[in-house]
């Protein structure tokens, strides 16, 4: 079982920076890739980026390419996402997310999820 807890959300001006960090607890965060998803009141859970288990591979939303950076830390069994030049329309919940095998940035193949933690860009 992997358990998953998002933090560093918050109120954040347009242009600003948040970090969200995602712990994770169980044996298998080492060899899982780890992506971050974002839900916004009234849509679909979308895609922001993926990292593979070993951190070597990156995938980002075109919507967040060059503002925002996936991490991992294998020793701290945690994962992060620096966020920069916020804009008001990436307010949402972010999750992040295990899947054991592969590397994906479908949602569905995902194995584990966090609980989410809110992000609002105020204009």
């Amino acid at each position: 079982q992997v358990q998953l807890v998002e933090s560093g959300g918050g109120l954040v001006q347009a242009g600003g920076s948040l970090r969200l960090s995602c712990a994770t607890s169980g044996r298998t965060f080492s060899g899982s890739a780890m992506g971050w998803f974002r839900q916004a009141p009234g849509k679909e859970r979308d895609f922001v980026a993926v990292i593979s288990w070993s951190g070597g591979s990156t995938e980002y939303a075109d919507s967040v390419k060059g503002r925002f950076t996936i991490s991992r830390d294998n020793t701290k069994h945690t994962v992060y996402l620096q966020m920069n030049s916020l804009k008001p329309e990436d307010t949402a919940v972010y999750y992040c997310a295990a899947k054991l095998w592969g590397y994906s940035s479908d949602s569905a193949r995902y194995d584990y999820w966090g609980q989410g933690t809110q992000v609002t860009v105020s204009s």
